[in-house]
């Protein structure tokens, strides 16, 4: 019996169709996007590690990423969401993203979040 051989394969159930996965994630950046104010894209490219990603950012620096599979599917969606889209290899993360994974990273040291 090799090591591998115990871990049970995934049903056809588990995995989600990939029309199932384009509408879980069209439908959280929707909602992402209709409860924040001041939302922008940001297009990351694709690397060894991750696939290509659209993150997208609220006002206080709020953000929520998820993958895409082309920047042509990224505009898209940004112009379908009517937010502005940027490529984040030109213009970088927004200063208040960093400021807001600070602010979390203390309240999570005091334990408020």
């Amino acid at each position: 019996m090799g090591l591998f051989s115990r871990r049970p394969r995934p049903t056809p159930t588990d995995v989600p169709s990939d029309k199932a996965a384009k509408d879980a994630t069209i439908a959280h950046l929707t909602d992402f996007v209709a409860t924040r104010v001041g939302v922008e894209a940001y297009v990351e490219p694709r690397t060894t590690a991750a696939p290509m990603t659209v993150m997208l950012v609220a006002t206080d620096g709020e953000w929520t990423r998820r993958r895409v599979p082309d920047e042509k599917a990224a505009v898209q969606l940004a112009r379908d969401l009517d937010i502005p889209v940027y490529d984040v290899q030109r213009v970088g993360y927004p200063q208040r993203m960093r400021d807001y994974n600070s602010r979390q990273k203390i309240l999570r040291k005091r334990g408020v979040v």
